[in-house]
């Protein structure tokens, strides 16, 4: 490795790290507090366990789907009327086909086989489960390992189709297509029925 690649790798950390602090998420106090009702939930529902994502893959459990259609649909109203009142901001990616495909076929396979998420991951590491805490470390290194030689990944990204969001499409009735996205999303969680995989944990199951 010559000096100059050397080189553009610290500047590249450095802007990594640069752009997490410069993001303005607020305070520390807020941002601990959402971090603690987030986590209730996803501990209230279960969502965090190896029995909801296994029986989600193999369509035995629903509470994930369910949940993720609810929240995707109560974010998409709050998030755009926040947008409108000058208390939040959008952040859209560019669409790279090529990276979106490559990346969501190793997430799926990731998450199927750890069962867990970058949501619920860190939930469980909080619980003490090793297991999550080796595979937390690893998706740390990865993701500082791709951000490092992204020049080199940057070949399967695919061409940059830009920022698009459904909203662009809409100028002039960008909430209300923003509200009847969302309700349309949470009605779809209210009409999926409801299956439930038993947790042997909870049921007091002794190997």
């Amino acid at each position: 490795m010559n000096e100059m690649m050397f080189q553009k790798m610290l500047e590249r950390m450095e802007g990594m790290f640069h752009t997490v602090q410069e993001e303005g998420h607020g305070a520390v106090a807020l941002v601990f507090i959402i971090g603690m009702v987030f986590g209730s939930l996803i501990q209230y529902t279960k969502v965090h366990k190896f029995e909801k994502i296994a029986g989600f893959a193999m369509l035995k459990d629903t509470v994930v789907p369910k949940m993720l259609f609810l929240a995707i649909g109560l974010a998409s109203i709050g998030l755009f009327f926040m947008i409108q009142m000058g208390w939040a901001s959008y952040h859209v990616k560019p669409i790279m086909l090529g990276g979106l495909i490559l990346g969501g076929a190793i997430f799926g396979a990731s998450m199927a086989i750890f069962g867990k998420c970058p949501g619920t991951g860190p939930i469980s590491v909080a619980e003490g489960r090793i297991d999550i805490m080796v595979g937390a470390i690893g998706g740390i290194l990865g993701g500082a390992f791709f951000t490092i030689f992204y020049d080199y990944f940057h070949i399967f990204m695919g061409p940059d189709f830009g920022k698009i969001s459904l909203s662009g499409y809409f100028e002039d009735t960008e909430g209300t297509v923003a509200l009847i996205f969302g309700l349309i999303l949470v009605a779809i969680s209210i009409a999926i029925p409801l299956k439930e995989e038993i947790d042997k944990d909870d049921v007091g199951y002794q190997s």
